[in-house]
């Protein structure tokens, strides 16, 4: 027997989000027009989604995936939605959980919470503390639902374990077959009767080294699971050996610690000057050289807090990583290595900001990724002594 289906629409839903699609190029777009499209097409695609969960839930209670020849909910998004299993899992979990919690939904369609929060955090929720529980969620981080998890359902502390990885033989793996290239001028057709193709066999190269794990275990206390070298564990039991005459010193988490410490107190000393200590200016600095003071990049490290500057629509960047010295006037510009004149901006940011200032012609970024430098070619000058000169306004994090 078979069944005619009408794909309705949701309260015509998808009839603007075509028109706002198609109505004109986003190449054609100013600047703030493609940032409001964006915005828009986010909430269009909320939207959508919470429009596809509120039906899945209906869907789900009246088995209708029984009468389209699947045996559940997951095959039926898999197979007929052609939807990935991650997808659909989330997207049948935050279901369930919006049968008991009707509050998801709003949630989800103003952006407060994620499929991915909503699923993870659903074995956890109850009629007393999902309201809680799902404010204080809110706009959270993979990292951060899961440390809410833990403060909901501590676990004790994981014990300390080192061990070898097992790895196979060094002439034991599987090798990888691998035909000769045929190049075009060789081409020909095969017969039975001709020779099977020359193989050669590489060696699998060897495997990197897994990602470490963190794990959020209760309030303030975190599992790490990560693999070592023979030489770093070589290190860490040297470690343990001469820590042995100090109370819970040779314990491995108080060594990664301490190493800790003693690695970031390092790198802060030499990227932005800090030290416990600062000594007194021998000599008087000239705020117009290009070398940024150590006591400027002291001040301006502490002042900013460690985090990039830069202050954009949606509030100031939240980037810790890849911090550079960017000089607010530019130093070709006249900027001077001052306090007030110079702030932190991610690597990303300061080569933004030297392309609103210089402009794209004379921006170009180093293959490596690293802090753009700014040329100029001198036109009058004559091809043979013609020379760049740089006038970058970009500073590095590097003392």
């Amino acid at each position: 027997m078979t069944y005619s289906v009408t794909w309705p629409r949701y309260c015509g839903l998808m009839e603007p989000v075509s028109n706002v699609i198609n109505d004109v190029g986003c190449g054609l777009l100013s600047d703030d027009e493609l940032v409001e499209r964006v915005r828009h097409l986010a909430a269009c695609e909320r939207r959508a989604s919470v429009a596809l969960i509120r039906s899945l839930v209906e869907f789900d209670s009246r088995r209708l995936y029984l009468r389209e020849g699947c045996s559940s909910l997951f095959s039926y998004c898999t197979h007929v939605l052609h939807l990935s299993e991650g997808s659909s899992y989330n997207r049948i979990e935050t279901a369930r959980a919006a049968r008991r919690y009707p509050g998801i939904l709003d949630a989800l369609e103003r952006g407060d919470l994620t499929l991915t929060a909503v699923r993870m955090l659903a074995p956890h929720l109850a009629a007393a503390n999902h309201m809680a529980v799902l404010a204080a969620a809110r706009h959270r981080s993979k990292q951060g639902i899961q440390e809410l998890i833990a403060a909901l359902t501590p676990r004790p502390d994981a014990p300390t374990i080192v061990r070898r990885v097992t790895q196979p033989a060094k002439g034991d793996p599987t090798p990888i077959l691998a035909a000769e290239p045929t190049h075009e001028k060789s081409l020909s057709i095969s017969t039975a009767a001709d020779s099977p193709p020359a193989l050669h066999i590489s060696p699998t190269p060897p495997p990197a080294l897994p990602a470490a794990v963190v794990t959020p275990l209760a309030p303030e206390r975190y599992r790490l699971q990560v693999t070592l070298t023979r030489e770093a564990h070589d290190k860490l039991r040297c470690a343990q050996s001469l820590s042995r005459h100090l109370p819970a010193a040779a314990d491995i988490g108080s060594i990664i610690d301490r190493a800790l410490t003693l690695l970031i107190d390092d790198l802060e000393r030499r990227r932005f000057a800090r030290v416990a200590s600062p000594q007194p200016r021998s000599r008087k600095s000239r705020p117009s050289r290009r070398h940024i003071p150590a006591a400027v990049r002291r001040a301006v490290w502490q002042r900013d807090e460690g985090r990039c500057c830069f202050v954009g629509g949606t509030g100031r960047c939240r980037e810790t990583a890849f911090l550079e010295f960017h000089h607010v006037a530019p130093y070709a510009a006249g900027g001077t290595a001052t306090i007030d004149n110079i702030q932190l901006r991610c690597r990303a940011h300061n080569q933004y900001e030297a392309r609103l200032f210089f402009g794209d012609l004379l921006v170009r970024e180093r293959s490596d990724g690293g802090v753009s430098t700014l040329y100029r070619t001198d036109p009058w000058r004559s091809s043979s002594d013609r020379h760049r000169s740089p006038i970058s306004g970009i500073a590095s994090a590097d003392p």
